[in-house]
């Protein structure tokens, strides 16, 4: 009778696992008599059984690829939640007075009255005492963006200049741009002049520069070019900055495939990958705006977004020792200093005197509070933005906790320094 129970299971057992699978989806079973008559080059001998991932294509071709029942999952739909059960320190508003040295308040905002007046109000809720706008344009409408600013809130905002390299040349014709006209740079410096007396600040150069802007030829212009230097020069001369955007995220000049970290958003922004031979390398790129910076001892350069290398701070650190008149604001780079925390609070606190705060504003209050509890708090694993999917990698990031005087420096001490116009705006009880 026992042995018969015993025949009984076993058959049993053998007759489920020929069962075809319909309406259920269990692993593969593959016994080591299988794998004898049909060979496979993963499947270890000594193993009597290997387990096959349970992805079965969905029995409706037109069913979402969603990662449901079984199904694929395509990458733009993948929305992880973290488990992680940790701290979260709530941050209100900055410890000490904020000046945010990059933001566009031309660009986002296109001369919005309603949205400049929304904005104060979260600056005053969020201690942001005063933002520098990049988007005083040199073509006629500085004047007017300076006059949207400073109407209501002239001490609340700060101006820089930018150039008008394309004027009134043909989009696909660079032999007919400004800056491909002799004199341009002379022109230029004059400009500046006259916008400095008008109100500006600083000088912005974009990253079209070195990446978009052509000689006649159609070749990429050249960011060392010697041609450009009485531009660098006058600034110098001016005692106003240049803040550089130059180049961009180290994975934008890789290949866009499997490897590439930032895929998901190149995918969403192809005209942000620079990879292949039409455009410089990134190496180029840095290299060719450190030698401008070393040319000009006597013009501050501010090196827009980490000097755009927070994947690599030492190498940021060395051009910081190199180059004394180079400084850094890391404006939509906390989503890369925060998830190498250790190095990026070692580096913030060695160089505390050459780091200003910015956030490529205006910004929404939950992307603000990230960026105080980056630089606040020793929070762990936290988004560094309020967008779904992250719009600059999948990942989340870690406070830094910089000690009281270092935040000081970084929010407003620095850019008081560094920036015109600055220090006559802070409140008269910052120190």
């Amino acid at each position: 009778m026992c042995r018969f129970a015993i025949l009984a299971c076993c058959v049993f057992i053998v007759a489920q696992a020929e069962i075809s699978w319909s309406d259920a989806t269990p692993p593969t079973l593959t016994t080591t008599s299988q794998t004898q008559s049909k060979p496979a080059a993963d499947v270890d001998a000594s193993t009597a059984e290997t387990i096959q991932p349970p992805i079965r294509p969905p029995a409706d071709s037109t069913a979402p690829l969603d990662g449901s029942e079984g199904r694929e999952l395509l990458l733009r739909n993948f929305r992880p939640q973290s488990k992680l059960k940790v701290h979260r320190t709530e941050i209100p508003k900055a410890s000490f007075p904020v000046v945010d040295v990059h933001t566009h308040f031309m660009f986002k905002l296109r001369e919005n009255r309603q949205a400049l007046n929304d904005f104060v109000a979260v600056m005053d809720r969020n201690g942001i005492a005063v933002c520098v706008s990049l988007d005083g344009r040199l073509d006629g409408t500085f004047v007017r963006h300076r006059d949207f600013l400073w109407k209501h809130h002239r001490d609340r905002f700060v101006i820089f200049a930018h150039l008008d390299w394309r004027g009134d040349g043909v989009e696909d014709q660079p032999s007919t741009w400004a800056c491909n006209q002799p004199g341009f740079a002379q022109r230029a410096a004059a400009r500046i002049r006259h916008a400095v007396d008008e109100g500006a600040s600083g000088l912005k150069i974009f990253k079209n520069f070195g990446l978009r802007y052509r000689y006649p030829d159609g070749s990429l212009i050249k960011i060392d070019d010697r041609r450009f230097d009485p531009i660098w020069k006058a600034c110098g001369e001016l005692g106003i900055p240049v803040i550089m955007h130059t180049a961009d995220p180290a994975a934008f000049f890789d290949p866009v495939d499997a490897t590439n970290e930032r895929w998901e958003e190149l995918s969403r922004h192809p005209d942000w990958s620079f990879y292949g031979d039409e455009f410089p390398s990134r190496s180029e790129l840095l290299e060719a705006r450190n030698r401008v910076i070393r040319r000009h001892p006597e013009t501050t350069f501010i090196g827009a977004h980490v000097a755009n290398n927070p994947e690599d701070l030492n190498e940021v650190a060395a051009w910081l020792e190199q180059m004394p008149n180079l400084v850094v604001e890391f404006a939509s780079r906390i989503g890369e200093l925060g998830r190498q925390p250790y190095t990026a609070r070692r580096f913030m606190i060695r160089y505390a005197d050459r780091i200003m705060f910015g956030t490529d504003g205006p910004q929404p209050e939950a992307r603000l509070n990230a960026y105080w509890r980056f630089l606040e708090t020793k929070d762990e694993s936290f988004a560094y933005s309020e967008k779904i999917p992250p719009p600059q990698g999948m990942w989340n990031i870690h406070g830094v906790g910089l000690p009281p005087d270092v935040l000081k420096k970084i929010y407003h001490l620095n850019a008081a320094k560094f920036i015109p116009g600055v220090a006559e705006r802070l409140p008269r009880t910052v120190p």
